[in-house]
């Protein structure tokens, strides 16, 4: 198996993983509840930084506009980042974020804006239950 196909597999394994813990109501500690999404948002950014240079920013748009395929799945990533934000957006709120700033960032990078804001929110909500 080349890189390309074990990415995704580990990939889908963390996400399992976290929504079986999710699921289940295991708990974790107030730290990791924000340092997790953070530390995914900083690998995910950095794996973005990594595709971009090696094959531009033009070729996430033929990703998507190829085949029936990759419309799913630009619909699919439109449609989760969609519900993250509508689900965050009032706990930021709560919390003094302005959505304003968080909203255009969300809408031009979907998920590497995304975690951050969730790790964000997190932060602010251990902060201020202190």
């Amino acid at each position: 198996m080349t890189m390309f196909q074990v990415l995704p597999i580990l990939g889908y394994a963390g996400c399992i993983g976290v929504i079986l813990m999710i699921a289940v109501g295991r708990s974790t500690t107030a730290v990791l509840q924000w340092l997790i999404p953070a530390a995914v948002g900083a690998t995910f950014f950095v794996f973005t930084l990594v595709t971009l240079a090696q094959d531009g920013l033009i070729q996430f748009w033929v990703n998507h506009t190829t085949d029936f395929a990759g419309n799913q799945v630009w619909f699919d990533l439109i449609i989760a980042v969609t519900i993250g934000f509508y689900l965050i957006a009032p706990r930021a709120k709560a919390v003094g974020m302005p959505l304003l700033p968080w909203s255009v960032a969300v809408f031009a990078t979907a998920c590497i804006a995304l975690l951050p804001m969730l790790a964000r929110v997190l932060w602010l909500e251990q902060k201020s239950a202190q």
